[in-house]
């Protein structure tokens, strides 16, 4: 089982800059066009893939130490039964990890680069968060330093050839898993020399949702200055081109690797993955560039699985999150699942083409706000709380842009439900079918009978663990609503997930 992780990837465009692995996973398997994070950010969507939990249940809610990020809170209640570290004690394989893990990984508070998490074999993690030149390596709880040569030092081409030693060196008597998580494409976006010229002329993509005002949403959304000045869309034309640049070295990493497998006999038995762990935006809503915003840019991400019994050139329209994983792998691998306390579901029927498959309408978003206490001193108009602020104080994030969603799929609805925890207690609603890139919130207009079912469920799957997490969506003939269970008062009202872990 080999699994890609990269970092950060805006999922529309994904396949042009990486033709090979189109070429190698994509039309040698399955896409899920409907796969999604229930946390864009970096380090509660990784938590999420290695747990296969929800934010609320791993208690991962930000990229810091106090966030739960790779912290000995983390360390001592959620690694010990990863996926990873499943299959390594109950199943025997050898296990291998390369590349970027949690952002705080490695930070002195919580073990440094000597600690290993429980359940890999081979440990190659990347200390702190994404960097391409002059960082360090835990090998194998050892600390190795790198600098800024090139051919010695270049993060993406260094994980590559790590992967290919161990595909060379591994044991041929037990199964394996590898882990690939390439900062790639992440900032600070620093593409290998030979493709510094790549896509001159490629630039954002400008939808219809592209630099406009972000009318009728969240005070966060709406405070963005309209239409963005030329600065701001040079800028983030050029991350856009940049990040392109960084991702066909990650290609040449996965043609590599799967060269390798065919050459050592192991390609037709292995399952390979590749996804991301959130998406990313660059100037809908006049946002420059971030993610944790509740919208599809940046929730939505691409799913590629090949593998045994996976027929070619598929496309898969259920909606699927980054909690499967870990249920998938374990299933193939034969663990029970009912031994776990994961929320998601296993991916296998679907990868072999199961007929009358039961499967989720719906799943949770969740995210907490991060914002100082004290005001920004470039933006002091906007009062405290607000960061990641840009030039013309346009920010992407603050303490009170925490909100959860529902996110539903159904035969006859395609529909975002979300509740903020501020005193505007704001809702947003979309319908997906007429207005794709969420521009029209229909909170106000929408149904207030359809309002009342999809707050009841949010409340639902936000108190939600393990096989609770899977119960009937709204839309489904099983689910059960009683009105009596809701909120007093005007009962749209979202629930900090964390505060009460931390």
């Amino acid at each position: 089982i080999l699994a890609f992780f990269v970092d950060t990837l805006l999922v529309l465009s994904f396949q042009t800059p990486l033709k090979k692995t189109n070429t190698l996973i994509a039309q040698m398997g399955v896409t899920f066009v409907n796969a999604y994070v229930p946390s864009a950010l970096c380090c509660p969507s990784r938590a999420s893939i290695l747990t296969g939990k929800y934010p609320h249940n791993h208690h991962v809610v930000n990229n810091t130490l106090e966030g739960n990020c790779s912290s000995k809170l983390w360390q001592k209640i959620q690694e010990p039964y990863t996926f990873p570290a499943l299959l390594k004690a109950m199943c025997g394989y050898q296990t291998f990890f390369a590349g970027k893990y949690l952002n705080e990984y490695g930070a002195e508070d919580a073990g440094g680069v000597g600690h290993v998490p429980p359940g890999w074999s081979f440990w190659y993690a990347l200390e702190k968060n994404s960097k391409y030149y002059n960082y360090t390596l835990s090998v194998n709880g050892k600390a190795r330093r790198h600098g800024e040569n090139y051919s010695l030092d270049y993060l993406t081409d260094v994980l590559a050839n790590m992967s290919l030693d161990f595909l060379e060196y591994k044991s041929n008597f037990e199964p394996f898993f590898m882990m690939i998580a390439t900062p790639a494409p992440h900032s600070p976006w620093t593409p290998a020399p030979q493709y510094t010229k790549s896509f001159q002329n490629v630039s954002a993509p400008r939808n219809s949702n592209f630099n406009i005002h972000g009318k009728n949403k969240h005070w966060l959304i709406r405070q963005a200055k309209t239409p963005m000045s030329n600065s701001s869309i040079q800028f983030l034309d050029d991350a856009y081109r940049k990040r392109w640049q960084t991702l066909l070295s990650v290609d040449d990493l996965i043609e590599k690797l799967v060269k390798k497998l065919e050459v050592n006999g192991e390609l037709d038995n292995t399952y390979i993955f590749y996804t991301s762990d959130n998406g990313f935006h660059t100037g809908q809503f006049s946002l420059p560039i971030d993610k944790r915003q509740l919208y599809e840019f940046d929730i939505k991400v691409p799913l590629l699985v090949r593998g045994p019994g996976i027929k070619p050139n598929q496309t898969n329209k259920m909606l699927v999150a980054n909690i499967d994983l870990g249920p998938t792998i374990l299933d193939i691998a034969g663990y029970d699942l009912n031994k776990t306390q994961m929320d998601g579901m296993s991916l296998l029927p679907l990868l072999r083409g199961d007929k009358n498959v039961t499967w989720r309408s719906d799943f949770l978003v969740e995210y907490q706000g991060e914002g100082y206490n004290g005001s920004d001193p470039t933006c002091p108009g906007l009062g405290p709380g607000v960061t990641h602020c840009f030039p013309d104080c346009v920010c992407e994030d603050s303490y009170n842009n925490t909100y959860a969603c529902v996110r539903t799929l159904a035969a006859s609805w395609d529909l975002q439900y979300c509740e903020f925890d501020d005193r505007e207690v704001f809702v947003e609603v979309y319908n997906l079918t007429a207005d794709p890139h969420q521009i029209n919130n229909i909170a106000k207009t929408i149904d207030q009978e359809i309002l009342e079912k999809m707050n009841y469920r949010l409340m639902m799957l936000q108190s939600c663990s393990g096989a609770t997490c899977r119960t009937p969506g709204v839309f489904d003939p099983g689910y059960r609503f009683d009105p009596r269970l809701m909120f007093s008062n005007h009962g749209l009202r979202a629930r900090r997930f964390s505060a009460q872990f931390l």
